[in-house]
């Protein structure tokens, strides 16, 4: 079986491999770039791995042209930008220490060394320069079967390294057979080192749920991440009844919106979100929980807010959707306000001025944006004429 991807035959590809070949190297793609291409999904980073030391590397890309970066080279780990294409070049290691958050490695000539350091079957796969695939662990199989499955002892593996709980659930929900559930011992290792989460950073921890709520169907991981306590582990009081029912009501996929089905949390202490999502996360559960109507939030806040939270109405009170939402939401998006300031300068100043706008503003709102610019004139003791 070999990678017949695009990319692994690209001029940039090429040539960064040929840099080994001709300096009588060896260099293996590795990871997402491999497993991908075998699934047929998107590949973002591509990632090689060799026995070749950084040092070296960077003096190899340097002769060749190329532009080498130091981005982890205590590491082993050197960016090389071969005709405008970034790859990420780490040299073989295998782990001597590690504490549950980072690992001591030390560098290795032996390429099943470097499998053995990772952390699923499927992410263990390499592929020469031709595509050729080369499996020490015998990983393709599990890729085949869309079974994510930790390399040998999942305990050992966990303790490695604490986010690899998180990282199970996001792969099965990425890649993995929700009908052949997940991987029952990767599973019971998962449930028995929960207390190892709490070392991990909560950007860390932010980062990795949102990756795997970005998932179009991650209801079955997010299921068993509940049953076996880590759901509420990271977000204590989280309830995944509303989730279920939003990812029925959604109308596209958003991590920040799911997050808000699963509960009311103080996001920016437990998880370390951005700013942006964070303020996301807010209005969403503030508007849920508010009394303002749909179309006002469609009119204040745009068509994605709307839906965003009509579907999450609609979740919590357990109701569908309003077949005329849909026309209600265009509407109240595109309306504008047919008064300013300015029309009411003639009578009104100062706290009044600003009491009287918000009064004709939210009278247009509920008649829904039917009210003209007269009839608001009128309300304010005005003619209507300019």
């Amino acid at each position: 079986m070999r990678v017949t991807s695009s990319w692994i035959t690209s001029s940039a590809a090429t040539r960064l491999m040929s840099m080994f070949s001709n300096a009588g190297e060896e260099a293996f793609f590795v990871g997402g770039c491999v497993r991908n291409s075998l699934m047929n999904v998107p590949v973002s980073d591509l990632d090689v791995s060799t026995s070749v030391r950084p040092e070296r590397v960077m003096e190899l890309a340097k002769a060749c042209g190329f532009n080498a970066i130091p981005t982890g080279i205590e590491h082993g780990t050197v960016t090389v930008v071969a005709d405008g294409e970034p790859f990420e070049i780490t040299t073989f290691r295998k782990d001597v220490e590690t504490d549950g958050r980072r690992a001591v490695v030390v560098f290795s000539d032996r390429l099943e060394d470097d499998a053995h350091r990772r952390d699923f079957t499927m992410n263990a796969l390499y592929a020469r320069a031709d595509g050729t695939i080369v499996d020490p662990l015998v990983g393709l199989p599990d890729l085949l079967a869309r079974r994510v499955r930790f390399i040998d002892d999942a305990n050992q593996r966990i303790r490695e390294d604490y986010l690899r709980i998180l990282r199970f659930f996001r792969f099965h929900a990425w890649y993995g057979d929700d009908d052949a559930g997940l991987d029952p011992e990767g599973l019971a290792a998962c449930a028995q080192n929960i207390e190892g989460l709490s070392n991990l950073s909560k950007e860390r921890v932010g980062a990795e749920l949102i990756k795997l709520l970005s998932a179009s169907e991650p209801e079955r991981a997010v299921a068993a991440m509940d049953h076996a306590g880590v759901l509420n582990a990271l977000l204590p009081g989280a309830s995944t009844k509303a989730f279920f029912l939003l990812t029925s009501f959604e109308h596209s996929v958003d991590p920040i919106v799911r997050l808000a089905a699963l509960g009311r949390f103080d996001v920016a202490k437990i998880l370390r979100l951005s700013k942006q999502q964070g303020r996301q996360y807010e209005a969403l559960r503030t508007y849920a929980e508010g009394a303002e109507t749909i179309r006002e939030i469609a009119y204040r806040e745009g068509k994605k807010m709307a839906w965003d939270v009509a579907a999450l109405r609609a979740a919590f009170f357990e109701q569908p959707l309003d077949a005329s939402l849909s026309a209600e939401i265009e509407k109240a998006a595109k309306a504008k306000f047919p008064v300013s300031a300015q029309d009411l300068m003639a009578d009104f100043s100062g706290p009044a001025l600003g009491t009287m706008l918000r009064d004709l503003e939210r009278a247009w709102i509920e008649s829904g944006f039917r009210l003209t610019y007269g009839e608001l004139m009128k309300k304010a003791g005005r003619d209507g004429s300019v």
